[in-house]
Protein backbone atom coordinates (compact mmCIF):
# COMPACT_ATOMS: atom_id res chain seq x y z
CA UNK A 1 0.00 0.00 0.00
CA UNK A 2 1.25 3.38 -1.11
CA UNK A 3 2.21 5.71 2.19
CA UNK A 4 1.80 9.83 1.46
CA UNK A 5 2.45 12.40 4.45
CA UNK A 6 -0.22 15.03 5.34
CA UNK A 7 1.32 18.36 7.53
CA UNK A 8 -0.84 21.28 8.04
CA UNK A 9 0.55 24.12 10.63
CA UNK A 10 -1.38 27.31 11.59
CA UNK A 11 -0.49 29.42 9.02
CA UNK A 12 -1.09 26.69 5.86
CA UNK A 13 -4.23 27.74 3.86
CA UNK A 14 -4.56 24.45 2.94
CA UNK A 15 -1.52 22.10 3.50
CA UNK A 16 2.05 22.40 4.06
CA UNK A 17 4.70 21.76 1.03
CA UNK A 18 5.63 19.08 2.72
CA UNK A 19 1.98 17.18 1.91
CA UNK A 20 1.63 15.02 -1.13
CA UNK A 21 -1.89 15.19 -1.81
CA UNK A 22 -2.25 16.38 -5.50
CA UNK A 23 -3.54 20.18 -5.77
CA UNK A 24 -6.83 21.35 -6.54
CA UNK A 25 -7.82 18.50 -3.90
CA UNK A 26 -8.55 21.16 -1.11
CA UNK A 27 -10.10 24.54 -0.44
CA UNK A 28 -9.88 26.46 2.17
CA UNK A 29 -13.38 27.54 3.67
CA UNK A 30 -14.10 31.04 5.59
CA UNK A 31 -15.46 30.57 9.39
CA UNK A 32 -18.80 32.52 9.85
CA UNK A 33 -17.95 35.64 12.05
CA UNK A 34 -20.05 34.13 14.57
CA UNK A 35 -18.02 31.04 14.65
CA UNK A 36 -14.69 32.59 14.89
CA UNK A 37 -13.56 32.17 18.66
CA UNK A 38 -14.90 28.09 18.07
CA UNK A 39 -13.60 27.01 15.07
CA UNK A 40 -9.83 27.80 13.58
CA UNK A 41 -10.20 26.83 10.41
CA UNK A 42 -12.54 24.75 7.50
CA UNK A 43 -11.42 22.53 4.65
CA UNK A 44 -13.37 20.95 1.84
CA UNK A 45 -11.34 17.87 0.45
CA UNK A 46 -12.24 16.07 -2.67
CA UNK A 47 -9.55 13.23 -4.71
CA UNK A 48 -10.85 9.96 -6.35
CA UNK A 49 -8.55 7.07 -6.45
CA UNK A 50 -8.17 4.67 -9.50
CA UNK A 51 -10.09 1.47 -9.14
CA UNK A 52 -8.29 -0.71 -6.58
CA UNK A 53 -5.68 1.86 -5.56
CA UNK A 54 -5.33 2.15 -1.55
CA UNK A 55 -3.39 4.91 -0.16
CA UNK A 56 -2.68 5.09 3.78
CA UNK A 57 -2.24 9.22 4.44
CA UNK A 58 0.31 9.99 7.81
CA UNK A 59 -1.68 12.75 9.42
CA UNK A 60 0.97 14.83 11.02
CA UNK A 61 -0.35 15.89 14.86
CA UNK A 62 -1.20 19.66 15.28
CA UNK A 63 -3.02 18.46 19.15
CA UNK A 64 -6.62 19.90 17.83
CA UNK A 65 -9.72 18.94 18.06
CA UNK A 66 -11.88 17.83 14.57
CA UNK A 67 -14.81 17.64 13.24
CA UNK A 68 -14.75 15.25 9.96
CA UNK A 69 -17.92 15.23 7.40
CA UNK A 70 -18.38 12.99 4.83
CA UNK A 71 -19.93 14.10 1.89
CA UNK A 72 -19.35 11.63 -0.81
CA UNK A 73 -21.96 8.76 0.96
CA UNK A 74 -25.03 9.74 0.01
CA UNK A 75 -26.85 11.38 3.40
CA UNK A 76 -29.87 9.13 4.91
CA UNK A 77 -32.60 11.80 5.69
CA UNK A 78 -33.58 8.89 8.39
CA UNK A 79 -30.66 9.80 10.34
CA UNK A 80 -29.06 6.22 10.04
CA UNK A 81 -26.15 7.21 9.95
CA UNK A 82 -24.87 10.84 10.48
CA UNK A 83 -21.61 10.35 7.92
CA UNK A 84 -18.85 11.98 10.31
CA UNK A 85 -17.10 11.98 12.98
CA UNK A 86 -15.25 14.36 15.71
CA UNK A 87 -11.91 13.38 16.48
CA UNK A 88 -10.10 13.84 19.71
CA UNK A 89 -6.83 15.75 20.14
CA UNK A 90 -3.73 13.80 19.75
CA UNK A 91 0.18 14.21 20.56
CA UNK A 92 0.74 11.27 17.67
CA UNK A 93 0.73 11.14 14.04
CA UNK A 94 -3.09 9.25 12.30
CA UNK A 95 -2.81 6.85 9.88
CA UNK A 96 -5.83 7.39 7.10
CA UNK A 97 -6.80 4.99 4.69
CA UNK A 98 -8.09 6.78 1.38
CA UNK A 99 -10.32 4.52 -1.27
CA UNK A 100 -12.49 5.55 -3.92
CA UNK A 101 -13.98 8.30 -3.97
CA UNK A 102 -13.18 10.67 -0.89
CA UNK A 103 -15.28 14.12 -0.62
CA UNK A 104 -16.32 16.00 2.54
CA UNK A 105 -15.39 18.41 5.37
CA UNK A 106 -13.14 18.78 8.01
CA UNK A 107 -13.44 21.32 10.59
CA UNK A 108 -10.49 22.63 13.30
CA UNK A 109 -11.55 23.80 16.46
CA UNK A 110 -10.45 25.94 18.61
CA UNK A 111 -9.56 25.30 22.18
CA UNK A 112 -12.71 25.37 24.00
CA UNK A 113 -14.48 24.47 20.93
CA UNK A 114 -15.99 21.07 22.31
CA UNK A 115 -17.21 22.49 25.48
CA UNK A 116 -19.13 25.70 23.53
CA UNK A 117 -20.31 23.23 21.00
CA UNK A 118 -21.00 20.02 22.70
CA UNK A 119 -20.95 20.53 26.38
CA UNK A 120 -18.06 18.29 26.17
CA UNK A 121 -14.65 18.64 27.72
CA UNK A 122 -12.11 18.16 25.11
CA UNK A 123 -10.55 15.60 27.66
CA UNK A 124 -12.92 13.05 26.94
CA UNK A 125 -12.41 12.69 23.21
CA UNK A 126 -8.57 12.68 23.44
CA UNK A 127 -6.98 9.65 21.33
CA UNK A 128 -10.20 8.71 20.15
CA UNK A 129 -13.19 9.45 17.71
CA UNK A 130 -16.78 9.64 18.23
CA UNK A 131 -19.21 9.53 15.44
CA UNK A 132 -21.66 12.90 15.40
CA UNK A 133 -25.09 11.01 16.03
CA UNK A 134 -23.90 9.11 19.33
CA UNK A 135 -22.76 12.74 20.43
CA UNK A 136 -25.26 14.70 18.57
CA UNK A 137 -27.95 12.28 18.87
CA UNK A 138 -31.46 14.51 17.41
CA UNK A 139 -29.04 16.85 16.37
CA UNK A 140 -27.44 14.84 13.84
CA UNK A 141 -30.75 13.28 12.68
CA UNK A 142 -31.80 17.00 11.75
CA UNK A 143 -28.48 17.99 9.93
CA UNK A 144 -28.55 14.56 7.78
CA UNK A 145 -32.08 15.63 6.75
CA UNK A 146 -30.50 18.54 5.97
CA UNK A 147 -27.91 17.43 3.73
CA UNK A 148 -30.03 15.08 2.28
CA UNK A 149 -31.91 17.79 0.27
CA UNK A 150 -29.21 20.36 -0.05
CA UNK A 151 -28.55 20.80 -3.66
CA UNK A 152 -24.28 20.94 -3.72
CA UNK A 153 -21.36 20.97 -1.34
CA UNK A 154 -21.89 24.41 -1.10
CA UNK A 155 -25.33 24.16 0.80
CA UNK A 156 -24.22 21.14 2.54
CA UNK A 157 -21.45 23.26 4.30
CA UNK A 158 -24.21 25.93 5.22
CA UNK A 159 -26.01 23.45 7.07
CA UNK A 160 -23.28 22.52 9.03
CA UNK A 161 -22.06 25.89 9.81
CA UNK A 162 -25.81 26.76 11.00
CA UNK A 163 -25.79 23.37 13.10
CA UNK A 164 -22.99 24.50 15.27
CA UNK A 165 -24.16 28.72 15.46
CA UNK A 166 -27.31 26.33 16.67
CA UNK A 167 -25.19 24.37 19.30
CA UNK A 168 -23.30 27.56 19.95
CA UNK A 169 -26.26 29.41 21.46
CA UNK A 170 -27.17 26.54 24.02
CA UNK A 171 -24.19 26.39 25.47
CA UNK A 172 -22.82 29.32 27.39
CA UNK A 173 -19.40 30.45 26.67
CA UNK A 174 -16.62 28.61 28.41
CA UNK A 175 -13.78 29.22 26.92
CA UNK A 176 -11.19 30.15 28.76
CA UNK A 177 -9.07 33.68 28.08
CA UNK A 178 -6.64 32.06 30.50
CA UNK A 179 -6.70 28.83 28.46
CA UNK A 180 -6.03 31.01 24.91
CA UNK A 181 -2.98 33.08 26.34
CA UNK A 182 -1.67 29.40 27.93
CA UNK A 183 -1.33 28.02 24.78
CA UNK A 184 -0.07 31.05 23.15
CA UNK A 185 2.74 31.45 25.06
CA UNK A 186 3.61 27.84 24.58
CA UNK A 187 3.60 28.03 21.07
CA UNK A 188 5.69 30.94 20.96
CA UNK A 189 8.19 29.17 23.00
CA UNK A 190 7.84 25.41 22.09
CA UNK A 191 8.61 23.66 24.91
CA UNK A 192 11.13 25.67 26.48
CA UNK A 193 8.69 27.42 29.04
CA UNK A 194 7.85 26.02 32.45
CA UNK A 195 4.94 24.46 33.68
CA UNK A 196 5.10 26.96 36.44
CA UNK A 197 5.85 29.72 34.44
CA UNK A 198 3.06 29.30 32.29
CA UNK A 199 0.52 28.99 34.91
CA UNK A 200 1.87 32.50 36.90
CA UNK A 201 1.67 34.12 33.86
CA UNK A 202 -1.89 33.65 33.55
CA UNK A 203 -2.20 33.75 37.17
CA UNK A 204 -3.45 30.55 38.35
CA UNK A 205 -1.48 27.08 39.96
CA UNK A 206 0.08 24.54 38.29
CA UNK A 207 -2.87 22.34 39.10
CA UNK A 208 -5.81 24.25 37.47
CA UNK A 209 -3.39 24.63 34.75
CA UNK A 210 -3.75 21.11 33.76
CA UNK A 211 -7.36 21.29 34.64
CA UNK A 212 -8.18 23.69 32.29
CA UNK A 213 -6.43 22.13 29.37
CA UNK A 214 -8.13 18.83 30.40
CA UNK A 215 -11.57 20.67 29.66
CA UNK A 216 -10.59 23.52 26.55
CA UNK A 217 -7.33 21.03 24.82
CA UNK A 218 -7.56 17.69 25.46
CA UNK A 219 -3.77 17.22 25.82
CA UNK A 220 -1.63 18.26 29.22
CA UNK A 221 0.58 21.54 29.02
CA UNK A 222 3.77 19.19 28.44
CA UNK A 223 2.46 17.26 25.09
CA UNK A 224 1.29 20.57 23.78
CA UNK A 225 4.40 21.38 24.42
CA UNK A 226 6.15 18.83 22.74
CA UNK A 227 3.79 19.52 19.75
CA UNK A 228 4.71 23.05 19.56
CA UNK A 229 8.39 22.74 19.55
CA UNK A 230 8.20 20.35 16.63
CA UNK A 231 6.14 22.36 14.58
CA UNK A 232 9.02 25.03 15.20
CA UNK A 233 11.37 22.39 13.66
CA UNK A 234 9.02 21.65 11.00
CA UNK A 235 9.20 25.64 10.31
CA UNK A 236 12.94 25.76 10.38
CA UNK A 237 13.21 22.79 7.81
CA UNK A 238 10.92 24.91 5.36
CA UNK A 239 13.49 28.30 5.75
CA UNK A 240 16.81 26.46 6.24
CA UNK A 241 16.47 23.10 4.52
CA UNK A 242 20.26 23.03 4.35
CA UNK A 243 21.04 22.81 8.12
CA UNK A 244 22.51 20.21 9.86
CA UNK A 245 20.36 18.07 12.18
CA UNK A 246 22.67 19.26 15.20
CA UNK A 247 22.21 23.07 14.70
CA UNK A 248 18.64 22.11 13.95
CA UNK A 249 18.42 20.38 17.95
CA UNK A 250 20.07 23.24 18.87
CA UNK A 251 18.04 26.33 17.57
CA UNK A 252 14.79 23.91 18.53
CA UNK A 253 15.15 23.32 21.99
CA UNK A 254 15.94 19.98 21.81
CA UNK A 255 19.25 18.92 24.04
CA UNK A 256 21.00 17.33 21.44
CA UNK A 257 20.72 15.41 17.87
CA UNK A 258 19.56 12.39 19.10
CA UNK A 259 16.82 13.61 21.44
CA UNK A 260 15.52 15.39 18.09
CA UNK A 261 15.33 12.09 16.67
CA UNK A 262 13.71 10.48 19.10
CA UNK A 263 10.98 12.77 19.52
CA UNK A 264 11.02 13.21 15.69
CA UNK A 265 9.66 9.51 15.76
CA UNK A 266 7.51 9.48 18.84
CA UNK A 267 5.20 11.87 17.43
CA UNK A 268 5.06 11.46 13.95
CA UNK A 269 6.25 7.70 13.66
CA UNK A 270 9.18 8.25 11.04
CA UNK A 271 12.50 9.43 11.69
CA UNK A 272 13.44 13.05 10.27
CA UNK A 273 15.73 11.28 7.31
CA UNK A 274 12.66 9.46 6.05
CA UNK A 275 10.47 12.50 6.43
CA UNK A 276 12.83 14.67 4.58
CA UNK A 277 13.14 11.69 1.79
CA UNK A 278 9.22 11.50 1.47
CA UNK A 279 8.74 15.62 0.62
CA UNK A 280 11.37 15.71 -1.67
CA UNK A 281 10.41 12.41 -3.87
CA UNK A 282 7.07 12.86 -3.92
CA UNK A 283 6.51 9.71 -4.80
CA UNK A 284 2.78 9.30 -3.72
CA UNK A 285 0.59 11.40 -6.16
CA UNK A 286 -1.36 8.91 -6.92
CA UNK A 287 -4.86 10.29 -6.81
CA UNK A 288 -6.84 12.16 -10.12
Amino acid sequence: MTERLFLRLQEDLTQGPESAAPAGTLRSLPVPAALRQQVAHGLMYRETFADGVEVSERVLPDGAVRLVLDLATPPSATGETAGGLIIGASSSAAMVRLQGRMHGLSITLLPGATMDLFGLPAGELTGTAVSLRELLQDDATALCERLATAPGAEARVEALWSLLLQRLQRHPTTASAQVASAVRLIAATGDRARLRDVADAIGVGERRLQQLFHTHVGLSPRAMGRLSRLHHLLRALRRRPADGWAALAVDGGFYDQSHLVNEFQSLCGVTPTEFIRRTISGSSKTAR
